[in-house]
């Protein structure tokens, strides 16, 4: 489903280059629940970055069900991720001036669909999420929970092939956390939905059947289930 091969990014220029991301391989198959963990500036949002055609590598390849995303031209890109790529983010990336049933909606407008064809499925995953009979109310009129359920029903809304969510719990409670975690689950359980999901949270790790850690813009372990500590991960990118 997901595959890297040795992908770098770079910033900046000489004194100023920081590199990122320093030649990161990686494979994730159809299906699979992926927790990225690491600290502050271990490359984690970088690589869903890149992973989701919002930023370019400086070199190598990322393919995505068979689809090469690095060299895409800007507008092969972007009809790309509208069509399969659904995205969580920490700040809900909600637009203001409309309401949670047409937030969710805008992907499928985008692409050139009419609101009588889109409101059934609208409406189904405004339902699953529990909002429903929110769907007529604008973000600054919702809680944060809702609101990210709201950033959830926009992604679903798709059907995707892959979620990725950046810190989808860094606002909430832990309580409305838990509920977002539920439902990213959920849509990989019941959709068969790939998810990468970047987080500092072992406890939001958890809920992934992978863990890969990064640090210093590498992969230093990759587990097969949940680990409570990163620093326990025993499975090495040297193979030790």
């Amino acid at each position: 489903m997901i595959s890297l091969r040795q992908v770098r990014k770079v910033y900046g220029q000489g004194e100023t280059e920081v590199c990122a991301l320093g030649g990161v391989s990686l494979d994730v198959p159809s299906g699979q629940f992926v927790a990225v963990v690491g600290p502050s500036g271990s490359g984690k949002s970088t690589l869903l970055h890149l992973l989701g055609g919002l930023d370019q590598p400086t070199s190598g390849e990322i393919t995505i069900s068979g689809t090469r995303i690095a060299g895409m031209t800007d507008d092969e890109i972007t009809i790309f991720r509208r069509r399969r790529i659904g995205f969580v983010f920490q700040f809900f990336n909600l637009l203001p001036t409309l309401t949670a049933e047409e937030n969710v909606a805008l992907p499928l407008m985008l692409d050139g669909r009419s609101w009588r064809d889109v409101r059934p499925r609208v409406e189904a995953v405004l339902d699953l999420v529990g909002l429903g009979h929110r769907r007529h109310h604008r973000p600054d009129e919702l809680s944060g929970g809702e609101m990210q359920r709201v950033a959830i029903a926009r992604a679903l809304v798709i059907d995707p092939l892959l979620i990725l969510a950046d810190e989808p719990t860094g606002n909430l409670d832990s309580r409305t956390g838990e509920q977002i975690l539920g439902l990213i689950r959920d849509a990989n359980q019941r959709r068969s939905a790939t998810v990468l999901l970047v987080t500092h949270d072992m406890r939001a790790a958890s809920y992934s059947s992978r863990t890969v850690t990064m640090q210093d813009g590498g992969i230093v372990a990759d587990t097969a289930a949940p680990v409570s500590d990163p620093d326990a991960a025993v499975v090495r990118s040297d193979g030790s």
